[in-house]
């Protein structure tokens, strides 16, 4: 009998630990959208969607608890994608987008960002990398004056 309580107590703290897992990763996911979606606007040269995406970016960013990612790592993806947020300057929002990607480079290195691939693609001419869920190179640095510009360098998965 106490081999079966044990064993059952085992399986719900099991349940409640994977719940908890997809919870937080279901977060991060989320925050990884918001990413694509302001790489995505600015590939297409659109700072008021960049704007916005980066707004919802910081949203999402706010539901992360602090036990998932650590509070540094949160401020500082907050940091970058509050310039991008209140700024309608394409340039200065790309400048602080070097600086999220690189943050949200690291953090792809300690969490799952999808369930798909995920790239990580380079300029050599803004040297600047980014993530991308396409292998396809479509460059937010340049936008559409050079949107292939650069190369994948790895395939996070």
């Amino acid at each position: 009998m106490k081999k079966y309580i044990i064993t059952a107590l085992f399986s719900i703290l099991s349940v409640i630990s994977v719940a908890a897992q997809s919870k937080k990763d279901a977060k991060i996911s989320g925050l990884y959208q918001n990413y694509i979606a302001i790489k995505s606007a600015l590939a297409s040269d659109d700072a008021n969607k960049a704007s916005i995406a980066a707004t919802q970016f910081i949203k999402i960013s706010s539901e992360i608890n602090n036990k998932a990612v650590s509070e540094a790592e949160l401020n500082n993806l907050r940091k970058d994608a509050k310039i991008i947020a209140g700024s309608k300057n394409i340039s200065a929002q790309r400048e602080s987008f070097h600086k999220l990607s690189d943050n949200m480079i690291g953090l792809s290195n300690e969490f799952k960002l999808s369930q798909n691939p995920v790239y990580v693609q380079y300029c050599p001419m803004a040297d600047g990398s980014w993530l991308s869920d396409e292998s396809k190179i479509v460059n937010p640095y340049y936008g559409k004056s050079m949107l292939s510009c650069g190369k994948v360098k790895s395939t996070i998965k």
